[in-house]
């Protein structure tokens, strides 16, 4: 199931046996969408998630990390469990223009992000997770 951080509603998490969480980075955090959708989604769901699989891809200017860590210090609240590396799409945005504008993956990340969502839903299929 597919949807966008706007539209997630606690019943979707508590519906999902994992989690693939996307976003960009902004300023060093997760995008304001992602955010919102773990405040309103936090309280919620916690104590019924615990031990389910989450991923995450992130598309940054240049490093991602900060997003990266603010999700992950969230699924420890929610204690999900990690089931692949940190996906990190760096976009090398550098100038008010490049962040501005619209951002186009090359074939390897898109491969990359393609390979991880199969990834996690064959762990899924499989029992794995």
């Amino acid at each position: 199931m597919l949807v966008r951080a706007e539209a997630v509603e606690p019943d979707h998490l508590l519906g999902c046996w994992a989690y693939l969480f996307v976003c960009p980075e902004n300023l060093a955090s997760m995008s304001g969408l992602m955010k919102e959708m773990f405040d309103r989604c936090y309280y919620p769901v916690l104590g019924q998630i615990e031990g389910r699989a989450y991923a995450t891809a992130i598309a940054a200017g240049s490093d991602g990390e900060g997003a990266q860590r603010q999700i992950d210090r969230i699924a420890k609240g929610w204690r999900l469990r990690r089931v692949a590396e940190p996906l990190i799409v760096n976009c090398h945005a550098q100038t008010a223009a490049e962040i501005m504008a619209p951002k186009h993956l090359n074939d390897k990340s898109l491969k990359e992000c393609h390979q991880l969502g199969a990834a996690l839903g064959e762990g899924l299929r499989l029992g794995v997770f």
